[in-house]
């Protein structure tokens, strides 16, 4: 596949860049994208959840009613779970949710994803470029020359650039990565994908 390479005025600059088809061309592995999502979604939990539990709770040990005879449930102490105030029983617990997935699998998810991108035609290639100074304003002229300002939209650079990041920051909808930051989830989670010609080259190479 090859499309055109428009600089950050949003003009033609008659270059073309070609597409790697065993990245951008392949048949999407749905059920890999899943997993993929699902573990980059379970690692940011912080799994930092908890509940007391009736020996966690502060009251008196005192047994509040007989075993038997009373004619209703046998109770312990206040802080049984079956009265108002008391534990919970089987409540939430500190966990870790990550999960492993293998190299092969997540690589197939970010094709898949990579190619989705492609086949929606939402995918533009622009000049490498940077700015003299971190200004947002210069940031949402690109995106608007793009015409991709009205979209969540996703620059992805081959090497870190501060002004560049900085400048996007501030701007709603937009997000600046760099091709080795470049996973599953963020790709399905744009509407827009911008590549620099650098990072292009690098893309192909996945």
């Amino acid at each position: 596949m090859e499309l055109s390479v428009y600089n950050i005025k949003g003009e033609d600059t008659g270059k073309k860049v070609t597409l790697n088809d065993a990245v951008f061309g392949i048949e999407p592995n749905e059920h890999a994208i899943y997993l993929d999502v699902k573990q980059y979604l379970a690692n940011k939990r912080q799994g930092t959840h908890k509940s007391k539990e009736r020996s966690e709770v502060s009251g008196s040990t005192r047994k509040l009613i007989r075993q038997k005879g009373s004619g209703g449930a046998r109770r312990g102490d206040i802080n049984s779970p079956v009265m108002v105030g008391g534990g919970r029983v089987f409540g939430p617990r500190p966990r870790n949710y990550s999960f492993k997935l293998n190299k092969k699998v997540k690589s197939l998810a970010r094709k898949s994803a990579l190619t989705l991108k492609a086949q929606e035609s939402a995918i533009f290639v622009v000049e490498d470029f940077t700015f003299e100074a971190p200004k947002t304003k210069d940031f949402i002229s690109f995106v608007q020359n793009l015409k991709v300002a009205d979209k969540k939209s996703l620059l992805v650079l081959g090497n870190q650039n501060k002004n560049v990041y900085l400048s996007a920051r501030n701007v709603p909808n937009a997000k600046v990565v760099t091709t080795s930051e470049l996973n599953t989830y963020k790709v399905l989670d744009c509407a827009s994908l911008v590549l620099t010609e650098s990072s292009v080259a690098a893309i192909n190479n996945f």
